[in-house]
């Protein structure tokens, strides 16, 4: 009886145990998906997450101004921040068809904070207002990717790269190269080279221009003439081109400021003028005709000590080369060099125009020697130096791989590369 009473304990306690474990809940926590940050997006030095950005460009008759005021920034203001950043910037020179960047406050406002003015795809020019007024020139990471191309003339050397699509600034920096070995307005067809060149890219996708030649080879009239870029002056952190054997391509004075252009008058003191009644009025200069906004050339290495616009001469630059020579470019559209500048031999200082007394499109070169002018195609100039003889070890075995991979090179038709 006993044995049935236990029993009978035992299922009611275990029945109880059963009941109670179906009255336990489990409670699982909601799983909700976890709100990720917006990808830092970063330009100019600024994480543009933090601003509203507005992107547009400065149109015909746009001016600083007009720009910062359609934004919240009081004419008071915009005065304060021209005369702060005269120094870095010039607000009065921005022009139409540049790309501009606002970044704007994130409140109902939007009133503009910083101004970045873009002066290309790489370079720009931040102001920045927020709280103090600052201003500095900066330029976009830039990658450069080794490129290799190869060809033969079958007209021209422009024409025969716009044949291959190729960079025809790549052109003009090989008869720059060559300005003074080989004359490129009398190429013969089946001239050949190759040039190992570099190209910029912004996020490594971006094509951004051209970077350096770093060697080429020409074989102009079955001649062949290497060229290598070589940094010959320390000091000025300076580069030139020289053969394989060491010698300097350049001379001391390019022939001419413009490239591919023609000379249609030439430096004469007994010209005279039917529109002035046949007088006698000396030309003191060699003019170089070219289509308005042709880039024109140092001829030389030295100091800008002119850029300005004065009466006939228009807008003009004049460069001191050393203690004897000097020269001077008229009638410019606009300089791209300032007063104080040390400019190298092919660096671009303006360009082609019409300011001044001039009757078509031209620059008008004029050489000075001793503080007399002159007519340089008459002139003995100097070669440009050589290259030091405590430079030439470096040199050659800087050359070595570069002269390897020339050599290595087949040439290509235009046919071939498309």
């Amino acid at each position: 009886m006993k044995n049935i009473s236990y029993m009978l304990l035992f299922a009611v306690v275990l029945i109880s145990c059963k009941e109670k474990k179906k009255e336990v809940q489990v409670i699982v926590p909601e799983i909700t998906e976890e709100k990720k940050a917006p990808p830092v997006i970063r330009e100019f030095g600024y994480n543009l997450n933090d601003f509203t950005v507005f992107r547009d460009t400065i149109r015909p008759g746009d001016s600083f101004g007009a720009i910062l005021d359609s934004h919240g920034i009081a004419r008071a203001k915009v005065f304060e921040i021209s005369n702060k950043i005269k120094d870095t910037f010039n607000v009065a020179r921005i022009r139409a068809g540049k790309a501009y960047t606002l970044l704007k406050s994130k409140d109902t406002t939007e009133k503009a904070q910083v101004f970045v003015y873009q002066d290309g795809l790489i370079d720009y020019t931040v102001v920045d207002f927020r709280d103090s007024i600052i201003a500095r020139k900066s330029a976009k990471p830039v990658t450069l990717v080794e490129k290799i191309v190869s060809g033969t003339i079958e007209s021209n050397l422009s024409q025969t790269f716009d044949d291959m699509n190729l960079s025809f600034l790549v052109a003009y920096k090989m008869a720059d190269i060559y300005a003074w070995t080989i004359d490129f307005t009398r190429l013969q067809t089946g001239d050949q080279f190759k040039v190992i060149y570099t190209e910029k890219y912004i996020n490594d996708t971006i094509p951004a221009g051209i970077g350096e030649i770093k060697a080429s080879y020409f074989e102009h009239r079955s001649k062949p003439i290497y060229a290598f870029r070589f940094q010959d002056d320390t000091i000025n952190k300076t580069s030139d081109f020289f053969d394989d054997e060491a010698n300097n391509l350049r001379r001391a004075f390019l022939s001419a400021p413009v490239q591919f252009s023609r000379i249609s008058s030439r430096y004469n003191l007994k010209r005279r003028i039917k529109y002035y009644g046949n007088k006698i009025r000396p030309h003191r200069g060699t003019d170089f005709a070219a289509p308005i906004g042709t880039p024109i050339l140092a001829t030389a290495d030295g100091i800008v000590t002119k850029s300005e616009r004065k009466g006939g001469n228009g807008k003009y630059v004049k460069i001191r080369h050393n203690a004897t020579y000097d020269t001077q470019y008229l009638h410019m559209s606009r300089q791209a060099v300032k007063a104080g500048e040390y400019v190298r031999q092919g660096d671009v200082i303006g360009y082609i125009g019409m300011t001044g007394n001039t009757g078509g499109p031209h620059v008008c070169y004029r050489f000075w020697k001793n503080g007399k002018e002159v007519d340089p195609f008459r002139e003995d100039l100097p070669a440009s130096k050589p290259l030091n003889d405590s430079l030439r070890p470096a040199f050659f075995k800087h050359i070595k791989p570069l002269k390897t991979k020339l050599d290595s090179i087949i040439f290509k038709s235009k046919q071939e590369i498309l």
